[in-house]
């Protein structure tokens, strides 16, 4: 924190030299990227000790608003800059538009100095000319408006007559002319000039008819998400730039002719790719990158590979490949073409060769070996001496935990500066299973000193284990390669060089790969590769559930839930078996948005408390309002009773059947037979046990003695268990019922509804977000699932499969489960009715 306290302090007093005032200065320390920018920009131009303001100024508009593709040109502009052959603003606005239209090309000064105005000087005689002109034009507004006259457009008339002409000049001669013509400012000349009323039109007494239009809802177009990402063709911008600790600055960007050699290969199409790893289970995170990457490629009628990174043999399964390939199709997506990192492997090996060769790769040890014996199994005397000294200087180096402490320590390596050959012969042994694992990596040779821990040399490819069996070396099995591989490129190494080899226009992931971003491109540019467009977007967390995979595997393994499909999860296939589509959870991912820093989560969470304060939590309310939008469409009602207690109707025969209708939906029509089922109506009927009371209350909307109908309780031994109700029909409907309640008759005389079980589900976690919890396991809500195992239904459910969802009414929205066998019924409750998300706001 002093560091950080410190390197702000230095930044302040920068700014402050070059003429910043005092409040700009701090906002801009306050934005990294800002101050990123200005520091670079001010030691370019090289006014590190102070300028005048006026160039200050002007280098604060470079750093902030300077063109992407043109970074190349911006040292060239500076020198315009504070040599004062760009002096105003205006001339800057010229400069970076044109920069802007050049991009990396070669820079055309002629073209670029006639566009600027460098040169040019308007003197005051002709800015007292052109000011007097553009008065005498206006003079008979000037007179009837007089200070109240828009200043802002006489000073557009005289730009146009002379656009480089100093601004502060011209004010000043504006403000002196005025005051001539005008003479002094009054008090009514700082009144706001009177409102004139509308005219209202001459009523007409023919009646004219209205035609009520509807609403016009906005178009997908206006509502699309994927309106913020560039064409391809315009990836020649200027990428990222990666600061190194001794001072040079990688800037990083197309060639036109490895883009034109892009745009050949892609047609100039969209290409994404969905690339999640093998080792678990999809969860709703994913849903949002799918509808990310898939959705870019969809809306630009382009191409999204899946590709499994499967680059850890150890964690990776063929059940987890399965299922991720089924459930991206059950989202709704169709991949281009589904590929794996492992079929690059033998790309990536020659890449990490050559890498070596350039001198951008050397092979380190991540535990101290035998120095003797690997001196002598490579042939180098010389290095074994070197290496004693750095391990006589470097005594930590002795564990791994001493490494881990000089690395923090920010300082490279003793092997960093192997020879190329030494690192070629290790690295080649490293293929063939003659180095054991853990005895050595392949590292990237990047900035051990930089401020971004990740580019602190990362490791480009490590040793999985190798055994030997009857004399003969065997390679730990891959589930997709096979066992021709001993050695694996790590995310850091493979992403990006896939992302290259297929083509991606659009390389998309979320926020915490940003610090990545500076090692992505680095690395691309070492091989001279080309290079994607990045784009981060806001990682989505929602409330009361976990979404590591490391917690996730925990709770399946250690059995605090049912599996990776359990109902109370939120991976795909939990969510899925708790009934909730496809096509809600896109909904729902459309509606939080794709942006970087979920600004319409945070104006929801000021409007309606529906996203948590710390703007990454969206509560489970939202996705569940999406859900209760889609099955209030497509769920039929029906009638199940939970627990149920039985009323004898006296005034009926005990042989009497009814066969009633009943709707499947609130707006049924009468005419259509499709929109009702049959309900049997007996002399016994079951209502849930909570419709009844002994005692009646304003506010109770159920049965009770005395209410609509009397009711006589026969009472079981303990003097509170009701076991049976007796009360009477009432088929002229005499008195009015205050409430409504669902239940189940008998299907016919003497024969038990039909039994099914329900399982109540409600949030896996008690608190809001459990992740951050030392221990989270401690915070599982006890009462997250309840079954009630002998439910009683409608008989028309006896037909119900496995996937069919309904709304029992009053209780919730419902999905058959496949636990369900054929002789009882299980179903699932998807979410209850009540909408808190529709009541905080969004109706």
């Amino acid at each position: 924190m002093v560091v950080k306290d410190e390197n702000a302090e230095k930044s302040l007093d920068l700014f402050l030299k070059i003429g910043l005032d005092e409040r700009t200065a701090k906002n801009t320390v306050a934005n990294n990227k800002v101050t990123a920018n200005l520091t670079s920009v001010i030691h370019e131009a090289g006014v590190d000790s102070g300028c005048e303001r006026a160039i200050g100024n002007l280098l604060y508009t470079v750093a902030t608003k300077f063109p992407g593709n043109a970074l190349l040109h911006r040292p060239a502009l500076l020198e315009y800059v504070v040599s004062s052959k760009i002096k105003t603003p205006a001339q800057l606005d010229v400069a970076l538009s044109f920069l802007g239209r050049v991009g990396p090309e070669k820079f055309p000064s002629n073209e670029f100095e006639e566009a600027c105005g460098v040169g040019i000087e308007v003197s005051y005689d002709e800015i007292v000319a052109a000011v007097s002109k553009v008065l005498e034009e206006n003079k008979a507004t000037l007179i009837e408006l007089r200070y109240r006259v828009n200043v802002g457009d006489l000073f557009g008339q005289v730009r146009k007559m002379h656009p480089w002409a100093d601004p502060k000049t011209v004010k000043q001669v504006m403000d002196g002319k005025l005051f001539e013509l005008l003479g002094e400012r009054t008090a009514a000349d700082d009144e706001k000039p009177a409102r004139k009323k509308k005219e209202k039109p001459v009523k007409v007494e023919d009646k004219v008819s209205v035609v009520e239009t509807p609403s016009v809802q906005p178009s997908e177009e206006d509502l699309n998400p994927f309106t913020i990402f560039p064409p391809p063709e315009e990836n020649l911008k200027v990428h990222t730039e990666v600061f190194f600790s001794d001072g040079p600055v990688l800037r990083v960007c197309n060639t036109k002719e490895i883009l034109e050699k892009h745009l050949k290969a892609t047609g100039g199409r969209v290409f994404t790719r969905f690339p999640p790893e093998p080792n678990g289970y999809l969860h709703i995170g994913h849903a949002k990158a799918m509808f990310v990457d898939f959705g870019l490629a969809k809306d630009r009628d382009g191409c999204c590979y899946l590709r499994y990174d499967d680059t850890n043999p150890e964690a990776e399964k063929k059940e987890y490949i399965d299922h991720i390939e089924e459930i991206v199709r059950w989202m709704g997506w169709s991949p281009f073409k589904i590929t794996y990192t492992s079929d690059y492997f033998q790309d990536l090996h020659d890449l990490a060769v050559e890498l070596i060769r350039r001198g951008h790769a050397y092979v380190d040890h991540q535990c101290t070996p035998d120095v003797e014996a690997l001196g002598k199994a490579c042939g180098l005397t010389c290095f074994v001496e070197t290496l004693k000294v750095f391990l006589d200087l470097y005594p930590w180096l002795q564990t791994a935990e001493e490494i881990k402490e000089f690395r923090e320590k920010k300082m490279n390596s003793p092997w960093r500066d192997r020879p190329i050959d030494e690192s070629l012969k290790l690295f080649d042994e490293m293929r063939r299973g003659m180095i054991e694992e853990g005895k050595a990596t392949l590292r990237m040779k990047q900035d051990m000193q930089s401020d971004n821990f990740n580019m602190y040399d990362l490791i480009a490819y490590r040793i999985k284990a190798s055994f030997m069996l009857l004399q003969e070396l065997f390679f730990t099995p891959h589930p997709h390669a096979g066992d021709k591989w001993c050695i694996y490129p790590s995310y850091d190494y493979a992403h990006c060089i896939v992302d290259s080899l297929e083509n991606i226009t659009h390389s998309l992931c979320t926020l915490e790969f940003e610090t990545r971003r500076a090692s992505y491109y680095w690395l691309l540019e070492a091989l001279g590769l080309y290079k994607p467009y990045v784009w981060e977007y806001s990682r989505l967390n929602v409330t009361n559930t976990v979404m590591s995979k490391r917690k996730l595997n925990r709770l399946v393994t250690e059995k605090w839930v049912d599996g990776w499909d359990d109902p109370r999860l939120m991976t795909l296939a939990g969510l899925r078996r708790r009934g909730v589509s496809a096509t809600s959870i896109n909904a729902f991912i459309r509606g939080i948005g794709i942006t970087r820093r979920n600004l319409a989560e945070i104006w929801l969470w000021k409007q309606w408390s529906i996203v948590n304060s710390d703007n990454s939590l969206i509560r489970l309310d939202r996705l569940e309002f999406h859900v209760r939008e889609e099955l209030n469409k497509v769920a039929p009602r029906t009638m199940v009773v939970l627990h149920p207690i039985k009323i004898v109707i006296t005034n009926l025969e005990s042989n009497a059947l009814m066969d009633l209708e009943a709707k499947r939906w609130p707006d049924a029509q009468i005419d259509d037979s499709s929109a009702f089922y049959k309900v049997p109506f007996t002399n016994v009927v079951y209502i849930e046990s909570s419709d009844f009371r002994t005692k009646d209350s304003k506010d109770y909307y159920g049965l009770a003695p005395g209410k609509t109908v009397l009711l006589r309780c026969n009472i079981g031994e303990d003097k509170e268990t009701i076991l049976e109700l007796r009360a009477e029909y009432d088929p002229s409907k005499k008195t009015k019922p205050k409430g409504v309640i669902q239940w189940v008759a008998q299907p016919s005389p003497g024969v038990d509804p039909l039994k099914v079980e329900v399982r109540l589900f409600d949030k896996l976690f008690q608190s809001e977000n459990p992740a951050e919890l030392d221990d989270w396991l401690a915070d599982l809500n006890p009462r997250s699932k309840e079954v009630v195992p002998e439910a009683f239904a409608v008989s028309s459910l006896r037909d119900a499969v496995v996937g069919d969802k309904f709304q029992f009414e009053r209780l919730g929205y419902f999905v058959v489960d496949s636990d369900s066998t054929s002789d009882k019924l299980v179903f699932n409750r998807t979410v209850t009715l009540r909408d808190s998300y529709a009541k905080a706001g969004n109706k």
